[in-house]
């Protein structure tokens, strides 16, 4: 029997599950997962999920203590929440989980790395090694900078909000484990910004990005692994069969398995370590100004941050709603 186009696609790239829904993982068994607050608030108010997010309330009552606001109890259940879910989570896939710190503290790298701290202090007391978690982190010049303190203490990060060459470049001269450049963000923005409806899935903005950052990270030796995300259709993950990973929503996993016919491998590491490129050097002046010519990548890392810190407003708005049903 012929194989799917994702099973074809199992064969030369590594399929992570883009959702913190926990029985869509379980549905397509992932070898890694990813969540972020956007995927966290939703989950959250799935009915299925509810224990989840009770048990969480209760632990951070007692922690608090029970004179503590509503508001103060919802603030720490949302930090142990995301954990709460990465840790479902690893209990169905046999890799990493991705969890990402406060989106609100993108511009502050101390306060970036502490958090990363305090993320893998919760996984570590409930006996989860920090080989299998991910601590995401927005790709400004300071989260970076916070990535590379992290990554020299042996906590593996995932530069997310990743939209142009020059994020990518500092974070493999950072030595961060694993970048998430955006591909269907890439595209939004393009085409609202040229007028376009749509393009030839081999010539869409998000899919040239990701195959010039893996093609430069192969020809000059990084071990920063690439991980395609924010998918808008199937054509994006099919121009990208054979990146080192794809995190990939439900829906279009679904697409994919349903899908027939032959899975052409379209990045290829050995072929991108012949191009002809010239190496670049990232330092926080380079940074600036290439960001400031990119006005894709500039508008694009605001309005992701901006996006993921009203998905963390909301959620703690849920919680302190639900901690007030829950205490009658």
């Amino acid at each position: 029997m012929p194989k799917n186009l994702l099973e074809q696609l199992r064969e030369m790239t590594v399929v992570v599950a883009d959702t913190g829904d926990i029985q869509a993982i379980e549905k397509f068994t992932p070898r890694d997962a990813t969540t972020n607050p956007s995927l966290i608030t939703a989950a959250a108010q799935m009915p299925q999920y509810r224990g989840i997010v009770d048990a969480t309330l209760k632990q951070a009552r007692l922690d608090c203590g029970a004179a503590a606001p509503a508001a103060q109890v919802a603030s720490l259940a949302f930090d142990r929440l995301a954990v709460a879910f990465g840790l479902k989570i690893l209990e169905i896939i046999p890799g990493r989980v991705s969890t990402e710190v406060d989106a609100r503290l993108s511009y502050d790298t101390q306060a970036t790395v502490a958090k990363g701290r305090e993320l893998i202090a919760q996984y570590e007391a409930r006996g989860v090694s920090r080989e299998r978690i991910l601590i995401k982190i927005a790709s400004t010049w300071e989260g970076i900078r916070a990535a590379e303190i992290l990554e020299k203490e042996g906590i593996h990060c995932n530069l997310t909000l990743l939209f142009g060459l020059h994020q990518a470049i500092a974070c493999a001269e950072a030595g961060v484990t694993l970048i998430s450049p955006f591909v269907g963000r890439i595209l939004d923005w393009y085409k609202k910004d040229t007028g376009r409806d749509a393009y030839p899935a081999a010539e869409d903005p998000g899919v040239v990005s990701v195959t010039q950052i893996f093609t430069y990270y192969k020809k000059f030796g990084y071990r920063t692994e690439v991980m395609g995300a924010s998918f808008r259709n199937m054509g994006e993950i099919t121009e990208l069969a054979g990146c080192d990973l794809l995190t990939i929503a439900p829906s279009l996993l679904a697409e994919l398995q349903a899908a027939a016919g032959e899975l052409p491998r379209k990045l290829d590491p050995a072929k991108a370590a012949t191009a002809a490129l010239d190496k670049i050097t990232v330092d926080e002046a380079t940074f600036a100004r290439m960001h400031a010519a990119d006005r894709m990548a500039s508008d694009k890392l605001a309005e992701g941050i901006a996006g993921f810190t009203k998905a963390l407003e909301t959620l703690e708005q849920l919680l302190a709603a639900r901690l007030q049903e829950l205490e009658g």
